[in-house]
């Protein structure tokens, strides 16, 4: 990613859900709230103006170079910080952050990511295969280069909800054998040619899936998800509000099991005696919010957008079990780092 002109000054970036977030985060002048994908900034500006406190964190350092007008406009009530959101819990103590008013996050990969075919997210421009949103680890090129057709298809299936995973996993194989697939156009063109090409009357590119598992494999973003509602968990303070707007089936499954999971009252009944668990420590805000049309309209990647907000009871923190939050499982596939 280039220079601070492309981030959070860069005027065609459009927040997604803007509005609904900023009321479920119900912000107070004097509030504290962490923005845990600070991305361009617009989630973070809006708070930053109606007088809160932000502690804004990105695992790109791009993103942070690019946060530095925001830190000129509003000083010491903004803090940027390079780092996993998975680690949240750990950054706001380190910053004295805690107990928090509000977290936000952004779930997945960002407009500037997609924008620039240098890192390799998108197949709209041609670039090198990388899909990396950190500066280290294994990048998509070295998975579709080194994974064996299993490992590709399981990713492919479960990470990208694609039918055909076992068909394209094999065309992947067979054309690396012929040279390595190096950028974004060609394995693209791979995947199309295995998919049958578009269907009739679909938008959708048949390499959208692919792309997608490569991503969210290679950067754990399931993992990191799951780790960073648990941490939200941890640094909220009774009253205050957790927004997650997520993008794919994927990520807002397990933000919906994850809220119901916590503001769920375990009853009894005549049948069958109380089943004393843990007090919720959420209550829910919303069943799921999608944007209206004249956002949609306006800006095409709040489309997929799901908003679920939920406010931090007085209850301690639930132990974390990812087995009940719909993880897909990849049986057998080694982590990402295996195969850098």
């Amino acid at each position: 990613m280039g220079g601070s002109e492309s981030l959070p000054n860069n005027s065609s970036h459009v927040p997604v859900m803007l509005d609904p977030v900023m009321h479920a985060l119900n912000v107070r002048a004097d509030g504290r709230y962490i923005d845990g994908t600070f991305g361009a900034g617009g989630y973070s500006r809006a708070i930053l103006k109606a007088g809160g406190a932000v502690l804004a964190i990105d695992r790109d350092p791009s993103a942070i170079v690019g946060g530095a007008s925001l830190l000129e406009e509003y000083g010491a009530r903004l803090r940027l910080v390079e780092g996993r959101f998975s680690e949240m819990e750990a950054i706001a103590k380190d910053n004295d952050f805690t107990p928090a008013d509000g977290v936000v996050l952004d779930v997945g990969v960002s407009s500037m990511q997609l924008d620039q075919a240098e890192r390799g997210f998108s197949f709209r421009f041609d670039g090198p295969l990388d899909m990396r949103m950190g500066a280290d680890g294994a990048s998509a090129a070295d998975v579709v280069n080194r994974a064996s057709i299993g490992d590709l298809q399981r990713i492919i299936g479960h990470l990208g909800e694609e039918r055909r995973a076992g068909r394209i996993a094999r065309a992947i194989a067979a054309a690396r054998d012929e040279e390595p697939i190096t950028r974004t156009a060609t394995l693209a063109a791979i995947v199309e040619k295995a998919a049958g090409g578009r269907a009739p009357g679909s938008h959708i590119h048949p390499a959208t899936r692919t792309f997608q598992a490569l991503r969210i494999f290679i950067n754990r973003e399931l993992d990191e998800l799951v780790e960073a509602l648990s941490a939200a968990e941890q640094v909220l303070g009774e009253g205050g509000r957790l927004v997650v707007v997520a993008f794919h089936s994927l990520e807002d499954r397990i933000v919906k099991r994850f809220l119901r999971l916590r503001s769920e009252e375990l009853r009894g009944s005549r049948h069958q005696p109380l089943n004393v668990g843990p007090a919720p420590s959420f209550t829910a805000l919303n069943r799921g919010l999608k944007a209206d049309d004249a956002e949609t309209a306006r800006n095409p990647r709040s489309r997929s957008a799901v908003l679920r907000a939920a406010e931090r009871t007085a209850a301690p923190a639930h132990p974390l079990d990812i087995t009940r939050l719909g993880m897909p499982r990849l049986v057998g596939v080694a982590e990402p780092e295996a195969f850098a």
